[in-house]
């Protein structure tokens, strides 16, 4: 089934406010690695989808998706903080995008890592969290470098 934009971004929308209370990011992983997909919306420089890593805001949205390709995979709980330290970083130096609350039809929001982690300090500002990091020394900090980073 065919989903609109509207819905995609409605679920993308959840997945901030639920990560950001919840500081647990959930994925796909098999012995190979986390689960991934191409993109729908983006294509590199030689024309072809963008590869895009899948994670769920709930361990339930995360688990309807095992199957067909990824039948041998399991659900993986991941820290919000390494999500955005160490994911989100990496996956922007590999030139990948992340794929939020994907549903059983491979359908989901695409988003740029370092944008992805602005909405989430957006939302963790929001809500006063104080969430720790290892390699920022706060919300503040996390911003500037990846605003910096961006320019």
């Amino acid at each position: 089934m065919y989903q609109d934009h509207i819905t995609v971004r409605q679920r993308h929308e959840k997945f901030i406010k639920k990560i950001c209370e919840t500081n647990i990011v959930y994925g796909l992983e098999s012995e190979e690695g986390f689960a991934t997909s191409s993109s729908n919306d983006f294509d590199d420089e030689n024309g072809e989808p963008v590869g895009i890593i899948c994670f769920w805001s709930e361990k339930a949205l995360a688990n309807s998706c095992i199957k067909n390709g990824w039948v041998d995979y399991n659900v993986a709980e991941i820290p919000l903080s390494e999500l955005i330290e160490n994911w989100c970083v990496g996956m922007n130096n590999d030139g990948l995008l992340v794929g939020t609350n994907f549903d059983q039809n491979m359908f989901g929001f695409e988003i740029e890592p370092l944008e992805l982690i602005l909405e989430l300090v957006k939302e963790l500002k929001a809500i006063n969290s104080n969430i720790v990091f290892q390699k920022f020394e706060n919300l503040v900090d996390l911003e500037t470098q990846i605003v910096n980073a961006n320019s």
